[in-house]
């Protein structure tokens, strides 16, 4: 690599939550650059949790929290060129990586939910997360389904 790598940016944490990790979230979940709107998607998707859940004593926040966490992958398989032959070799991935990962996931299988709005479709996509189930959830279990299915080609990492 001949240039140095660029500096992290630093992020805001939000108006209401004061974390930087829903700040995260709503940078992937803006687009055009509409981030007030990306906020307030964000913040109903929190409110609609926060009803669908109202037997339940943990917060919305935790909720989603959970939700990423159980969509976040361990490893990924990537493409190695060994000797004319592809190999699809297992990889562990970096935190920062995982993170990107489990957001944009969340986003993609939500946009790809069949409901009103947007808030409508992401609370739906959480809690269905935070259930173990859902396009995201799945998403993450066939990734770890074909790294292990790959796993005797592990020792191509280098």
């Amino acid at each position: 690599m001949r240039k140095t790598k660029p500096k992290k940016r630093i992020l805001l944490p939000d108006p209401k939550y004061h974390s930087t990790l829903v700040t995260r979230f709503v940078n992937d979940l803006m687009k055009d650059g509409k981030k007030s709107l990306a906020y307030s998607i964000f913040y109903d998707t929190l409110d609609l949790v926060e009803k669908r859940m109202k037997d339940n004593e943990v917060s919305s926040l935790e909720v989603w929290k959970k939700a990423l966490e159980n969509v976040t992958p361990a490893v990924e398989v990537k493409s190695r060129r060994v000797g004319g032959a592809t190999f699809q070799v297992p990889m562990e991935i970096r935190q920062e990586r995982k993170v990107a990962i489990s957001i944009k996931n969340l986003i993609l299988f939500a946009q790809k939910r069949s409901g009103k709005s947007m808030a409508d479709k992401l609370a739906a996509e959480i809690l269905a997360a935070y259930n173990n189930e859902g396009g995201a959830f799945k998403k993450k279990e066939d990734t770890h389904r074909m790294a292990d299915a790959n796993r005797a080609f592990a020792h191509f990492r280098f």
